[in-house]
């Protein structure tokens, strides 16, 4: 029998049922950092491709409800997403959070919704700054 709980006892993969496990709310925050040329950052609304702060906060709160398609294991579950995109002299932090009443957490959501909003800032703004990187982790996850 594996450790591993995405694993059954043949050694093959499988969703865990959470149905015995009480639901209760739960939160998660993301963060996403993408780092540019000032000039990049300083017009990060008016690219080629348009607004890119506005289409990537989109991005962020669809790409969270669609977790479950995406991640092949995660159970499809979200009752709340907010993300947001704050501009400084050379970056963009993303902040994504997540929250439900459930029986297992959502920080897949927060993460991926924080991923995808990094990934579209970057599209959005790749012709004019071929140099962008960014990094992804979760800050915070609590059962309330």
């Amino acid at each position: 029998m594996s450790d591993l709980s995405h694993v059954d006892e043949t050694g093959a993969v499988r969703m865990v049922d959470v149905g015995a496990k009480p639901v209760q709310r739960r939160r998660a925050v993301a963060r996403a950092i993408v780092r540019m040329a000032p000039e990049t950052a300083a017009r990060l609304r008016d690219l080629p491709k348009g607004d890119a702060l506005a289409t990537a906060q989109l991005a962020g709160i669809m790409a969270a409800k669609r977790t479950a398609e995406l991640i092949p294991l995660c159970h499809p579950l979200l009752s709340h997403v907010d993300v947001s995109l704050v501009v400084g002299e050379d970056h963009v932090e993303i902040r994504a959070e997540a929250a439900t009443a459930a029986q297992t957490g959502v920080e897949m959501e927060a993460l991926t919704a924080a991923s995808v909003a990094a990934l579209t800032v970057y599209d959005m703004a790749k012709a004019v700054d071929k140099a962008m990187t960014f990094e992804v982790a979760l800050l915070e996850k609590v059962k309330e």
